[in-house]
């Protein structure tokens, strides 16, 4: 027997900002293999469904990519329904295409659902635009780490020093310090307007805006464990 995969993006934590094909695949799943960050949303997956975390999150012990993909395919080959539930959107920084290739070359069905970008919710949340009519005509989603936790080595620098774009960074924490630093050296200013949005979302989200050289001396002296989004760009001193 072959089953069916539904990859599904919860949103940013708060359950209103599910869709409502999320929520109907919650419903209908036998098994719900689900991220940290998308807990708070397992209030609709069906009584009785198999509630599998598999989340990871950095400076904790967490599943493998690799046991995740595999239990993935697992769960699939015993013919039922299943839903590999990823915060944000699913195909966001999420490892997604590591979990097509496994079911692909078992040979498993799926289909993925989109969901809200925490990035949509945090400008959402701060009352403002992502874009803006002749001054902030581009957005770009960047990761502030690679596969060993530190800034990734090849960055377009021209373009995430672009003083029109909005640049959202995801995953930001530990190396905005090293990101902002190398930003000024390529000609941004350091009074840049910058937010950075933790836990958003959720009942306890917080916004506070800076500059990105505020910013990371603010960060380089110590940063909690919430997860969080760093925005930067001419939107950000909006009111």
């Amino acid at each position: 027997m072959t089953g069916f995969v539904s990859f599904v993006g919860s949103g940013p934590g708060d359950p209103e900002l599910l869709t409502l094909k999320a929520v109907a695949r919650l419903q209908a799943a036998d098994a719900v293999l689900f991220d940290d960050l998308s807990s708070a949303v397992l209030g609709h997956a069906r009584h009785g469904a198999d509630l599998v975390a598999v989340g990871k999150r950095a400076g904790r012990p967490s599943p493998s990519q690799a046991h995740v993909s595999q239990l993935l395919v697992e769960y699939a080959r015993t013919g039922i329904r299943v839903v590999r539930l990823k915060s944000g959107d699913a195909g966001m920084f999420g490892r997604l295409e590591e979990e097509i290739v496994a079911l692909r070359a078992a040979g498993i069905p799926f289909e993925i659902v989109p969901g809200i970008s925490a990035a949509s919710a945090a400008a959402a949340a701060a009352q403002i635009p992502l874009t803006r009519r002749l001054s902030a005509r581009r957005v770009q989603f960047v990761t502030g780490h690679d596969v060993t936790g530190d800034l990734p080595e090849q960055r377009n620098m021209a373009a995430l020093a672009d003083p029109e774009a909005t640049t959202v960074v995801f995953m930001p924490k530990r190396t905005f310090p090293a990101l902002a630093a190398s930003l000024i050296a390529h000609g941004l200013s350091p009074d840049t307007p910058a937010m950075i949005a933790e836990n958003i979302g959720h009942p306890d989200q917080s916004l506070a805006r800076s500059t990105i050289a505020e910013l990371a001396a603010r960060l380089q002296e110590g940063f909690s464990g919430k997860p969080a989004l760093i925005l930067y760009g001419p939107l950000m001193d909006a009111e």
